[in-house]
C-alpha cells in the first residue's frame, strides 16, 4: 500500500514493513502493500523504472501517487540525479509557467532577477508533475514541446534551452473525461500515457488495511512513546469495512489519533472516531470552493447513502435517488417562487409529472408563494390537470418540457 516506510533521516533507504519480502523483490523502496492490486503496481513500477518512458500515475487523493513516482526515480539509472516535484494545482497559470520553465529579469512585474525553472533543475534526473490535469491549455502546449523535443524557453526569453529530464505525471481525474470536456489536450495525454500505473483506492484492496494499521500503530507508538501495539478484533473489523474516502491518508490519521488519545496496549473500538463506531450520521456534502466537481460529489453522496443505509437495506434506490429528487424539486420550486409552470420548465419535465412528484413526495403544494398562494404560472391558484392546459399557459403549445 502506498505509504512512506523510509526513515525521515535516510530518504533513500527502504525500511522493511509488515509483509515485505525483499528476497522476492516484490515491494518497492518506501512502499508497503500485500494485495494483488498492489503487487501489480510494484511489478509495473519495477519494469518501467529503468527505461526513459513517461509514466502517468492515476489514482484518488491519498493513494500514494508521489511515493510511486519517487520509487520510479530511485530504481532508475537517474537515481543519482535530482528528483523535482511540482504540484501543478497549487499555483496560478503565470506562476506555474515561471516555476516550470524559469524567467528572465524584467519579464513581468516582480521578476527582479533571472530564475532557473524546475525543468532545468531536474536535468539528468526526474521531474514529478502532480495534478497534471490542473494545467492550462497554454502550459499544456509548452509541456508537449518539452516531451517531444526536450526544449523550451524561459518566460520572457528567446533563447532555447535543452534538457534531459524524465517526466512522471499524476492525476486524480480521468483525463479522457477532461479531453472530452475540452480541458486537456489529447496529444499531450498520449505523450504522457506511455506507461500508465493505476493505484486503486483502499476500499478496493481491504486486505491491505491490517498491515497498514499495524505499521502505523508501531510508527506512532514509537514517536509518542506509547505501548499500544495490538488491535482488538472488533476494531480491526470496523477498520477493514470502512470505505476510506480519504484512502491511506485517512487511515493514517485515525491510527495516529487512536495512539495519542487511547490508553492501554490495545486499540479498542472506543479509540476509533465516531463514524467508525456508528455514532454519527453521514457528514453533509458541502461545496469546497472548487476542490471537488459535481461528479466527485455525486460519488461521495452515493457512498454515504449506501453506508448510512446499512448492509441489509434493500431500498437503496428510494433512499438515495428519491431523496435527491425530492430535494431538487423543493429547491427549484423555491427559486421559481413556487410557480409550478416555471419549475417544470427548469426541471425539464412535464407539468403533470411535476404534480405527481409533489404528491408522491408529499411536498406541501399549499405553501404560500409571494402572492400568498401556490401559483400555476398565470396568476391563478389551483392545479393544471392536462398537457394542453400546461402548454397553453406556458405560451408554447410545443413546450420543450412536454414528455415524449
Amino acid at each position: 500500500m502506498a505509504i512512506d516506510t523510509r526513515s525521515s533521516f535516510h530518504p533513500h533507504t527502504a525500511a522493511p514493513g509488515p509483509g515485505e519480502n525483499s528476497a522476492l523483490g516484490v515491494n518497492l523502496p518506501g512502499v508497503l502493500g500485500e494485495s494483488a492490486a498492489m503487487r501489480e503496481v510494484f511489478r509495473t513500477t519495477r519494469q518501467v523504472a529503468p527505461s526513459r518512458a513517461c509514466v502517468l500515475i492515476v489514482g484518488e487523493t491519498g493513494t500514494g501517487k508521489e511515493l510511486i513516482a519517487r520509487a520510479i526515480h530511485d530504481l532508475s539509472p537517474r537515481s543519482t540525479g535530482p528528483y523535482i516535484r511540482v504540484n501543478c494545482g497549487a499555483l496560478t497559470e503565470s506562476l506555474l509557467e515561471s516555476e516550470l520553465f524559469g524567467h528572465v529579469k524584467g519579464s513581468f512585474t516582480g521578476a527582479v532577477d533571472n530564475r532557473t525553472g524546475r525543468f532545468e533543475a531536474a536535468h539528468t534526473g526526474s521531474i514529478f508533475l502532480d495534478e497534471i490535469n490542473s494545467t492550462s491549455p497554454k502550459l499544456q502546449v509548452k509541456l508537449l514541446r518539452v516531451l517531444q523535443e526536450g526544449e523550451f524557453e524561459r518566460v520572457g526569453d528567446n533563447n532555447t534551452k535543452k534538457v534531459d529530464t524524465r517526466i512522471v505525471a499524476a492525476t486524480n481525474r480521468d483525463l479522457l473525461d477532461e479531453i472530452d470536456s475540452g480541458r486537456f489536450r489529447e496529444d499531450l495525454y498520449y505523450r504522457l500515457n506511455v506507461v500508465p500505473i493505476y493505484l486503486p483506492p483502499l476500499r478496493e484492496r481491504r486486505e491491505d488495511v491490517e498491515p497498514l494499521v499495524l505499521y502505523f500503530l508501531k510508527r506512532y507508538g514509537e514517536q509518542n512513546k506509547r505501548e499500544m501495539r495490538k488491535v482488538h478484533i472488533e476494531s480491526m473489523r470496523r477498520l477493514r469495512e470502512h470505505d476510506w474516502p480519504g484512502n491511506v491518508r485517512e487511515l493514517q490519521n485515525y491510527v495516529e489519533r487512536a495512539v495519542i488519545l487511547g490508553t492501554g496496549s490495545e486499540l479498542l473500538v472506543e479509540h476509533l472516531p465516531p463514524q467508525l463506531r456508528g455514532e454519527s450520521a453521514p457528514r453533509p456534502i458541502r461545496h469546497r470552493g472548487g476542490g471537488a466537481d459535481f461528479s466527485s460529489l455525486t460519488v461521495e453522496l452515493v457512498r454515504q447513502g449506501i453506508r448510512g443505509a446499512g448492509p441489509s437495506a434493500n431500498d437503496l434506490h428510494d433512499r438515495i435517488v428519491g431523496q435527491v429528487e425530492r430535494e431538487l424539486i423543493q429547491q427549484v420550486l423555491q427559486t421559481c417562487d413556487r410557480v409550478q409552470i416555471k419549475a417544470a420548465a427548469r426541471l425539464g419535465i412535464n407539468r403533470n409529472t411535476l404534480h405527481k412528484k409533489l404528491s408522491e413526495y408529499r411536498i406541501d403544494e399549499t405553501a404560500p408563494g409571494p402572492s400568498g398562494s401556490q401559483r400555476n404560472g398565470d396568476g391563478s391558484a389551483g392545479d393544471l390537470d392536462d398537457d394542453t392546459a400546461a402548454g397553453s399557459r406556458s405560451g408554447d403549445p410545443g413546450s420543450p418540457y412536454d414528455e415524449e
